[in-house]
């Protein structure tokens, strides 16, 4: 028997979080990950089965969508990222696999990703850390961006509410660059 315990992206026991008076940035360890990618020839039957799942067409690119279970966004030729609360599905590779049979080629991605919520003032703090016109952007909208120089994915649930999804190894210093763009517009 092990006596192992869970640790978040930055070795701690619980997630990191950094507010100012008009944001808050939350490291989030509780979300599963798995890309899902259409195979060769059954393409729109994939795309069935992510309609069945979402109850809405496969995302599109720029587009992200939630159910009451998962959320997907686009990252390629049918290929999607499928997440979900743990609470919800903590085995979420081998649900999609069960989900999806023989129409996909589904990969877990819960451990080469960490997911940051960022609330409150988004649109001042992602203006200074990414290539995004938040004025142009709405609820849904899905964009891979670079932050601090590192590839992320850029989820905009609400005018107030952004998940950023960066990769594990970088998360220390996307979670510096998010932080720092945090201070510079709380002070402007």
């Amino acid at each position: 028997m092990h006596d192992l315990a869970p640790i978040t992206a930055f070795g701690l026991a619980e997630p990191i979080l950094y507010a100012t008076q008009s944001c808050q940035l939350t490291e989030r360890p509780d979300v599963a990950l798995a890309s899902v990618a259409a195979r060769l020839g059954v393409e729109e039957a994939c795309r069935s089965v992510i309609a069945d799942l979402l109850g809405a067409d496969a995302p599109d690119p720029s587009v992200w969508l939630a159910s009451d279970i998962y959320s997907a966004f686009w990252m390629g030729p049918d290929q999607w990222m499928f997440s979900a609360d743990f609470s919800n599905v903590e085995d979420i590779a081998a649900r999609l696999k069960t989900s999806f049979g023989e129409t996909a080629s589904i990969t877990e991605q819960t451990d080469g990703w960490v997911a940051f919520d960022l609330t409150g003032e988004v649109e001042a703090v992602l203006e200074l850390v990414c290539n995004v016109d938040m004025r142009t952007r709405s609820a849904g909208y899905a964009s891979r961006v670079s932050i601090h120089h590192t590839g992320c994915f850029l989820l905009i649930e609400a005018s107030d509410r952004a998940r950023v999804y960066a990769p594990r190894a970088f998360a220390g210093s996307v979670f510096h660059g998010i932080s720092q763009a945090m201070s510079s517009a709380a002070t402007r």
